[in-house]
C-alpha cells in the first residue's frame, strides 16, 4: 500500500511539473495581433467621411498609406505584441486582382484575400474569408488579438469563432457623419470598440483632381525617389535631431503615420510627380529616407 501510494506521489510531482513547464512556456511566448481590413466597408466609410461619395471611382485612397498608419496605430495599442500581418479582403470579378489590388498585395506583410463581385458590384463571400481566416488563427494560437476594421452585421459569427479558441476580438470603425455605419450586434460581441476620425483618414483619401504635374511630368526612376528619400532624411534628422533618431529606429521598416504622410507630401513637391499608387517608387522613397537615417546612427 506506502510502494502504491509513493508511485501514485511520484505520478503527481511529474504531471506538476510538466504542467509547470508548459506554464512557463506559454508566458514567455510573445503575443501576437493581426489586422484584417474589410475594405469594401473601408472604402464606402471612408469615401463618404472624407470625399462625400461611397463611389470608389470618385477619389483616391491612398491605400499603402493607410495601411502604414493602421500597423502604426495597433502597435499603440497592442505595445507588448508582434504584428503577424494586415489581412485586406475586397471584392472582383471571378476573383481576378485589379492593378490597385495587387499593387496591395505586394506591400510587406500585407495578405490580400479576394471574394467575388457581382453585376451590381456587390462583394460575395468577403465574410465568409474573414471568419475562416479569423477561426483558424485563434484555433491555431496564431494571434492572441485580431483589430477588425469592418462593420458588417454577417461578421458577428467570426467574431465568435475567433473568441470561442480565447482571441480577443478588437473592432475598429471609422467615424460616420450621420448614425452608425456599423451594425449594433457587431458592436455587442466585440471585446472592445475603437473609432477612427477625420483626421486620421483625411491625409489618405482625396477627391480625383489632376494636378498640373501628374499631366506633364515623367515617372522618375526608383533611384531618383531613393535619392529624394535621403535628401528628406538630412532634412529631418537636422530639425529633430539624434533623441528622434533614437525613437524611430525600433519601428523599422515602419515610419510612424504622421512621419510618413509628411514624407511622401515633400518627395511629391520636390519630384513634382504624384507618387499615389505608385507602390514600387513608395517603397524606394521609404528605403531612401531608412539608408541614410541608419547610416548617421
Amino acid at each position: 500500500m506506502n510502494d502504491d501510494l509513493s508511485a501514485l506521489g511520484a505520478r503527481i510531482d511529474r504531471t506538476n511539473e510538466l504542467l509547470q513547464r508548459m506554464l512557463a512556456e506559454v508566458a514567455k511566448t510573445p503575443s501576437t495581433h493581426a489586422i484584417f481590413v474589410d475594405a469594401g466597408y473601408l472604402y464606402a466609410a471612408a469615401g463618404r467621411l472624407v470625399a462625400g461619395t461611397e463611389d470608389r471611382r470618385a477619389f483616391d485612397l491612398d491605400a499603402e498609406g493607410l495601411i502604414e498608419a493602421l500597423i502604426d496605430r495597433a502597435r499603440t495599442i497592442f505595445a507588448d505584441s508582434r504584428l503577424l500581418r494586415v489581412y485586406w479582403y475586397d471584392g472582383a470579378r471571378r476573383r481576378i486582382h485589379t492593378a490597385e489590388q495587387q499593387s496591395i498585395a505586394e506591400l510587406p506583410d500585407v495578405k490580400v484575400r479576394l471574394g467575388n463581385l457581382n453585376a451590381n458590384n456587390q462583394q460575395k463571400g468577403v465574410d465568409s474569408l474573414i471568419r475562416t481566416d479569423l477561426e483558424s488563427l485563434a484555433r491555431h494560437r496564431a494571434i492572441s488579438d485580431a483589430a477588425l476594421l469592418g462593420g458588417d452585421e454577417d461578421l458577428v459569427s467570426a467574431v465568435e469563432a475567433a473568441q470561442g479558441y480565447g482571441a480577443r476580438v478588437h473592432l475598429w470603425g471609422i467615424e460616420a457623419p450621420e448614425g452608425r455605419n456599423q451594425a449594433e450586434p457587431l458592436l455587442w460581441e466585440v471585446d472592445s470598440q475603437r473609432t477612427f476620425d477625420l483626421d486620421f483618414f483625411k491625409p489618405y483619401v482625396s477627391r480625383r483632381t489632376a494636378t498640373a504635374y501628374e499631366a506633364t511630368a515623367a515617372r522618375p526612376t526608383r533611384e531618383d525617389v531613393r535619392f529624394v528619400g535621403a535628401q528628406i532624411a538630412a532634412k529631418w534628422l537636422a530639425a529633430r535631431g539624434r533623441e528622434s533618431l533614437v525613437e524611430l529606429l525600433p519601428g523599422h521598416p515602419y515610419l510612424p503615420g504622421s512621419v510618413d504622410q509628411d514624407l511622401l507630401v515633400e518627395a511629391e513637391g520636390l519630384l513634382q510627380y504624384s507618387l499615389r499608387g505608385q507602390a514600387d517608387l513608395r517603397r524606394a522613397l521609404r528605403d531612401g529616407f531608412w539608408e541614410h537615417l541608419q547610416a548617421q546612427y
